[in-house]
């Protein structure tokens, strides 16, 4: 089981609708967020090419993109599922 896994079953098990989730929420899903998701504004990016981007493959398999991030607020909105094919 990956790190994030936890964050793809919460995701896929929300329902249709966008999700808000504060980084606390995710920290305790996956054990811990690291101090990138707080200061990198690219940790957040809906890419999940490289070994980088492990983080990105949780969302995006789950049929969602990163909509907005409060980086002052801690928070992140995640798109409503849309799934696609391969995912």
């Amino acid at each position: 089981m990956g790190k994030y896994d936890p964050l793809l079953d919460h995701l896929c098990r929300a329902g249709d609708e966008p999700v808000e989730m504060t980084f606390d929420d995710i920290d305790r899903l996956v054990g811990g967020l690291p101090p990138s998701g707080d200061s990198w504004p690219a940790w957040w990016a809906n890419e999940a090419v490289g070994s980088r981007h492990v983080q990105a493959r949780a969302w995006l398999d789950a049929g969602r993109e990163v909509e907005r991030v409060d980086r002052a607020g801690r928070r992140v909105r995640f798109s409503g599922a849309r799934w696609r094919r391969g995912a």
